[in-house]
C-alpha cells in the first residue's frame, strides 16, 4: 500500500472521521465489499489491556488507598510518573476497557477475544478486579470472553512473590507494596505488615500482590475460554483425546483439569552432556484450547508463552520454584517451534479438521506470527543497535514461513502494542496473514474488530478510542504526586500539561510524548544523533543538508551550529535550502515549526500506530518530511555513486527519516478486507 499521493507536490490524503470511538483515517477510494453472508460473525480482539483494579478491595485491609472527591470510592493507583516511564498505561485504562467493552455492547458484537496481558502480572487483587468486570458484562449483555495468556500474565509459570514500588501514597508520595517472600518483605507477622525503610512510607506487607501463576489465574477466569462450557458447542485442547463426533462436555471438562494439559520442560545441567536429568524436567501448564462458540466458526486460543528453565542454579529440591525460569517476553514462535512442539503439531492438526469440516477458522495469541516493523527490522538493528525496539521479540522469517505452511491463514496477536498487518507467504503457494491489534493501554489507544463476510472475506476494522468517560478521574491524586516531585525529584519530573488533556486518545498522546523524552530517546538512540536532533528545529537541518560536505563534517553539536549560523557558509546553505523549498511548494520557514524532539514523537507515533498516527501528525509536517527524505536519500546515492564522502547531515538522520517514510508504506493496518482464498488485502475506505 502507497500512503503517499502527490499533486502538484502536495501530500493529498483523505480523512474520514468517525465520531466519539472512531474508526480513524480512510486512506483510499472506496471498495464495495464482495457479496455478504447471511450469518455474519464479528469477533473484537482486545489484547494488552493490562488490568489493574484502580478501586481494588485489599481484603487484608493493607492498603486503603486513596479518598477521589469524584468517584467517592478509594483510588489503589500506581503513580503517574511511573505510568510515563512504561510502554502501558496502568491506571486511565481502567476507564478505556470499560470503554471499548461498551462499545461492543452498542455495536450488538457478542464474542470478545483477549489475546494475552489481561493482566498486569497476574497480581490477585487485580485478577478479582478483572474477573468481576468480565463476570457482569457477561451477565448483563451475554459477552462471550475468550482468553490466552500473556508474559504478564503468569508472570512465570508459578506463583511468586512480586509487588510495587510505585502505587500512590499520600501526600503524593511513592508507596511500596511487595508480598511475603518478596526481599522487601521477608520477615513479617500477621496477615498483613508494615516495615520501615528509608522512604517516606513504610512499605506495605501484603499477599494481594502476589503474581499468580496459571492455576490461580485460570481458576479466576475459569468461564471465560480455558474451561468447556455448556453452552459452546465444541472444546477441546492439545491434550484430550476425544473427536467433534464424540464430544461430550462432563467428559471434557474433566480431562480439562490443568493437571491434565502439561508437557514437561527440562534445564541440561550439562550443556555437553545427551543425557537430562529429571531432578531437572518439570511439568508446566498449557492453556491453549480451541472452541466453537457458534456453529460454523472456529476460535483458536494458542497459549504460546514458553517459560525455559535455567540450567544454572536450578533448584531440584522445588522443580515449580519461580527462580528456575526465565520469563517468557522474549521468546515466542520463535522457541514455540522449538520447546512446544507437541501444541504446533496440534495447530496444523486443527487447521486440516476446520478445513474437513467447512470452519472459519480464526487463531489469536498473545505473539506475533510475523515481523511487525513494516519489514524494517533488519534496518533498524543495523542503526539503532540489535538489542533496540524489543527486536528479540521479533519472529524469525523462517518461523513465520513455517506456521504458514501449517494452513493456518489469519491470527490476530498482541504484546508489541503496534497496529500492523502482516502477510508472509511460503514458496509452496501458502499465505499467513498476522494482524498486530493494538493495546486500549497505549498510543494508540485501538482493538479490533474481525467480521467474517462469507468463505472468501475477513473485513478487519479498527476502533480508536477517542472519548474515554472518566478517563481524567485520578488527576487530582496526580497534581498531589507532581507538587511532591517538584520538592524532592526533579529527575522523575513529568509536564504537567498532560493534565490538561481534553480525550484519553490526548492523554495517550501525551504518555508516548513523555515516554519519548524519558526513555525512548535516552535507551534507544544514538547518543551523538540524540544531542544534536535535540537542538534542531526542522528549518535548522534543512539548512544543515545544504551546507558542504567538508563543512558539515565539523557540525556535530549545538554549539557548532551556533557559531556557524552567521557565516558565508550558512547563508548560501540557507538560500539553497530556499530553492528547494519553494520548488516543492513549500515555505523554509514552515519546517521551524517542528524541531527535532517533535520529529521524534511523530517517529514512535507511526512506528506504533502506522496510519493511525497520520490524522496526529498531519498533512502538512507528513509532506515535509517527504522532502527531507528524498534530499538525503539523494545525498546518500550520489555519494556512493561517485565514491565521495557522504554528507554527515544524510548519514546520520538519513536513516530516521528512511523509517519514517517506511513506516506508512506497509500492508493496510486500519479497515480493510481479507482475501482467504488468494491471500490479497484490499483497503476499504
Amino acid at each position: 500500500m502507497r500512503i503517499f499521493s502527490f499533486f502538484r507536490n502536495k501530500l493529498i490524503i483523505p480523512l474520514l472521521t468517525c465520531g466519539a470511538v472512531a474508526c480513524s483515517t480512510a486512506l483510499t477510494q472506496q471498495v464495495t465489499p464482495s457479496s455478504r453472508h447471511s450469518t455474519e460473525f464479528r469477533i473484537a480482539f482486545m489484547p494488552d489491556i493490562h488490568f489493574h483494579d484502580i478501586y481494588a478491595q485489599f481484603n487484608d485491609g493493607s492498603f486503603q488507598g486513596l479518598a477521589n472527591s469524584v468517584s467517592g470510592k478509594n483510588a489503589t493507583i500506581r503513580t503517574l510518573s511511573a505510568q510515563l516511564n512504561s510502554t502501558r498505561l496502568f491506571n486511565e485504562n481502567y476507564f478505556a476497557f470499560i470503554a471499548a467493552l461498551d462499545d461492543v455492547v452498542k455495536r450488538g458484537i457478542k464474542w470478545v477475544a483477549l489475546p494475552g496481558d489481561f493482566s498486569d502480572d497476574g497480581q490477585q487483587v487485580h485478577m478479582r478486579g478483572l474477573a468481576k468486570i468480565l463476570d457482569h458484562y457477561h451477565q448483563q449483555y451475554g459477552i462471550e470472553f475468550f482468553a490466552t495468556p500473556g508474559n504478564h500474565d503468569p508472570v512465570k509459570p508459578f506463583e511468586q512473590p512480586a509487588g510495587k514500588v510505585d502505587y500512590l501514597g499520600t501526600n503524593g508520595q511513592p508507596q511500596r507494596i511487595f508480598s511475603r517472600g518478596a526481599e522487601e518483605c521477608v520477615s513479617y507477622s500477621g496477615d498483613w505488615g508494615l516495615i520501615e525503610t528509608d522512604s517516606t512510607l513504610p512499605t506495605i506487607c501484603s499477599e494481594e500482590v502476589k503474581e499468580l501463576g496459571y492455576q490461580g489465574i485460570v481458576d479466576q477466569l475459569a468461564p471465560y475460554g480455558f474451561y468447556p462450557k455448556a453452552n459452546y458447542l465444541y472444546w477441546e485442547s492439545p491434550y484430550s483425546d476425544y473427536t467433534v463426533e464424540t464430544y461430550d462436555f462432563d467428559a471434557a471438562l474433566k480431562q480439562a483439569k490443568l493437571t491434565n494439559r502439561e508437557y514437561t520442560m527440562c534445564a541440561d545441567p550439562d550443556p555437553q552432556s545427551i543425557k537430562t536429568l529429571a531432578s531437572h524436567c518439570v511439568a508446566i501448564p498449557d492453556t491453549s484450547y480451541l472452541v466453537e462458540p457458534i456453529n460454523g466458526l472456529w476460535l483458536l486460543a494458542i497459549d504460546a508463552n514458553v517459560y525455559l528453565p535455567k540450567a544454572e542454579g536450578f533448584n531440584t529440591v522445588q522443580p515449580t520454584h519461580p527462580s528456575n525460569f526465565t520469563g517468557s517476553g522474549n521468546n515466542g514462535y520463535n522457541k514455540m517451534l522449538s520447546h512446544k512442539k507437541h501444541v504446533i503439531n496440534w495447530i496444523s492438526d486443527v487447521v486440516r479438521r476446520a478445513e474437513q469440516g467447512g470452519k472459519k477458522l480464526i487463531a489469536f495469541s498473545h505473539f506475533p506470527m510475523t515481523e511487525f516493523y513494516d519489514g524494517q527490522s533488519a534496518f533498524i538493528a543495523n542503526y539503532f543497535g540489535e538489542d533496540k525496539f524489543q527486536l528479540a521479540r521479533t519472529p524469525q522469517k523462517q518461523v513465520s514461513e513455517t506456521l504458514a505452511t501449517l494452513g493456518l491463514k489469519i491470527h490476530v496477536g498482541g504484546h508489541m502494542h503496534i497496529n500492523d498487518t502482516g502477510l508472509i507467504r511460503h514458496a509452496e503457494g501458502q499465505f499467513l496473514f498476522n494482524i498486530q491489534a493494538p493495546s486500549i493501554a497505549a498510543y494508540v489507544p485501538a482493538y479490533k474488530i474481525l467480521s467474517v463476510k462469507n468463505v472468501s472475506n475477513i473485513e478487519v476494522q479498527t476502533i480508536v478510542l477517542n472519548d474515554v468517560p472518566r478517563f481524567n478521574e485520578l488527576f487530582e491524586h496526580y497534581r498531589q504526586e507532581y507538587q511532591a516531585l517538584k520538592q524532592q525529584d526533579l529527575t522523575q519530573l513529568w509536564n504537567k500539561d498532560i493534565l490538561k488533556s481534553k480525550t484519553y486518545k490526548e492523554f495517550t498522546q501525551w504518555h508516548i510524548t513523555e515516554l519519548t523524552r524519558q526513555r525512548f530517546l535516552p535507551k534507544e538512540w544514538p547518543q551523538a544523533t540524540r544531542e544534536l536532533l535535540l537542538s534542531m528545529t526542522g528549518q535548522d537541518l534543512f539548512i544543515l543538508s545544504q551546507l558542504p560536505i567538508q563543512v558539515q563534517a565539523n557540525v556535530r553539536t549545538a554549539a557548532a551550529i551556533k557559531s556557524i549560523i552567521s557565516t558565508i557558509d550558512w547563508q548560501q546553505a540557507e538560500q539553497r535550502a530556499n530553492t528547494l523549498c519553494e520548488s516543492a511548494g513549500f515555505n523554509l520557514k514552515d519546517f521551524a515549526q517542528w524541531d527535532g524532539f517533535a520529529l521524534a514523537v511523530d517517529f514512535y507515533r507511526l512506528r506504533n500506530a502506522g496510519q493511525l498516527a497520520i490524522e496526529d501528525i498531519g498533512l502538512e509536517r507528513l509532506a515535509q518530511y517527504h522532502l527531507l527524505t528524498k534530499i538525503l536519500a539523494k545525498q546518500g546515492t550520489q555519494a556512493t555513486k561517485n565514491k565521495k564522502q557522504n554528507s554527515m547531515i544524510a548519514e546520520q538522520f538519513g536513516p530516521i527519516f528512511y523509517l519514517l517514510e517506511q513506516f506508512q508504506q506497509g500492508q493496510p493496518d486500519d479497515h480493510f478486507m481479507l482475501n482467504m482464498q488468494d491471500g490479497t488485502i484490499t483497503e476499504l475506505p
